[in-house]
C-alpha cells in the first residue's frame, strides 16, 4: 500500500524537501500531496515543480495532487508543515481529519514551542518537535532554489510518546535522499538556533539593520547579546542545557551568511500588509519570561519598538 505523504506549504523550505520527496515517490512507493496557493499553486499544477539546488541538480516534479484546500487531502501517513507560525492555528485546525493515530507530523518551523502549538489543537498522530537548516526561496511560481550547500534536518521524539519511533518517516527520508539527525533529546538544537535567530531578528527589525552591521556596531551587538542571554536564563530555567559558547557560536554562523543578510523575519516585517512573525520571537520570550519568573527588559524593549515602527495587526 503506498504511503500517503503531505506537504503543507511549498515555500522554500517546503519546496526543496516536498520536491525531494516528489521527485523520489515512485521509487518510495509514496503519493506526494502539496498544499500551495496563488500563482505558485497555479503554475505547479500547469507543469509541476521545478527545483534548483546548489548540489543536487536541478529537476522538476509533479505531486499526486497539488491544492489550496487541506481539506482535499486524505488521510496522511506523513506531514511536513512548512508554514509560518502565524498560519499554523488554522492549518492545525483545518488538518485535523487528515491526521490518525500512525500520522507523523514534522513541523519545520523556527520557535521553540512549536510542537505545544501544535498539540493545543491537535490530539493525535505523532509530533515530532524540529528544526531545520536550509537556505532556500520562492523565486518565481512554480520554482523553488535552494541556495545554501547543504541542508538538515534535526528532529527528536514526540515528548508524549517516547517509545514510539517514526521508522515510515525515517526510512522515507533515507530512500528520498534527505539529510537529517534523529536526537534524543532535540531540545537543545531547538534553543540554539532560537537564540540566533531571534536575537537577530529581533534587533534586525527594530533597527532596519543587516547581519553584517548589527555584528559590526558595538551598540547594536549589545541589543543582540542582551537577548540572547535573556534566552539563555529561559532555557536554564526550562533545564535546557546549552554550551557555554553559544553566543559565541551564534556570531560565527552569522559570520557565515553574506554581510547584507537580513532575517527572514525582518524581511517580512519591512513589507507592507504583510504579516510577520514577532509573536514567535518576542511574544514567545515575553510570555517565558512571566511565566518562569525571568526578567526580559531588552526583548520587551524592542517589541515597543517593532510596534511603534509596524503596529500589529497590519
Amino acid at each position: 500500500m503506498r504511503m500517503n505523504v503531505g506537504i503543507i506549504g511549498v515555500g522554500g523550505v517546503g519546496g526543496y524537501f516536498g520536491g525531494k520527496l516528489c521527485r523520489h515517490g515512485a521509487a518510495s512507493g509514496a503519493n506526494v500531496y502539496f498544499v500551495a496557493r496563488g500563482q505558485h499553486l497555479d503554475r505547479i499544477r500547469q507543469g509541476g515543480l521545478l527545483v534548483e539546488t546548489a548540489a543536487e541538480g536541478t529537476w522538476r516534479c509533479h505531486p499526486t495532487l497539488a491544492t489550496d484546500r487541506i481539506e482535499d487531502l486524505p488521510v496522511l501517513d506523513v506531514c511536513l508543515v512548512c508554514v509560518k507560525s502565524y498560519d499554523l492555528p488554522q492549518v492545525i485546525q483545518r488538518l485535523g481529519r487528515s491526521v490518525s493515530d500512525t500520522t507523523s507530523l514534522l513541523p519545520l518551523l523556527n520557535g521553540i514551542d512549536i510542537y505545544e502549538r501544535i498539540r493545543a489543537d491537535l490530539d493525535v498522530g505523532l509530533v515530532l518537535p524540529a528544526c531545520v537548516y536550509v537556505s532556500a526561496h520562492i523565486e518565481a511560481p512554480g520554482k523553488v532554489v535552494q541556495q545554501s550547500a547543504g541542508s538538515k534536518i534535526l528532529l527528536g521524539k514526540d515528548p508524549r510518546m517516547v517509545n514510539r519511533m517514526p521508522h515510515a518517516l525515517l526510512a522515507l527520508f533515507d530512500q528520498s535522499g534527505i539529510n537529517y539527525e534523529w536526537l534524543d533529546d532535540v531540545s537543545p538544537a531547538l534553543w540554539s538556533k532560537y537564540v540566533f535567530i531571534a536575537a537577530f531578528g529581533l534587533v534586525g527589525a527594530s533597527f532596519d539593520k543587516t547581519l553584517g552591521q548589527m555584528m559590526g556596531s558595538p551598540r547594536l551587538s549589545e541589543h543582540v547579546q542582551a537577548v540572547m542571554r535573556e534566552i539563555i536564563r529561559l532555557a536554564e530555567k526550562k533545564g535546557v542545557v546549552l554550551p557555554e559558547t553559544i553566543v559565541a557560536e551564534s556570531y560565527q554562523k552569522g559570520r557565515d551568511f553574506a554581510p547584507e543578510t537580513k532575517t527572514s523575519f525582518q524581511r517580512d516585517f519591512e513589507e507592507a500588509g504583510r504579516p510577520d512573525e514577532r509573536d514567535l520571537f518576542g511574544g514567545t520570550i515575553l510570555r517565558l519570561g512571566r511565566q518562569l519568573g525571568v526578567a526580559t527588559p531588552a526583548t520587551q524593549e524592542l517589541c515597543e519598538i517593532i510596534e511603534r515602527r509596524k503596529p500589529w495587526p497590519v
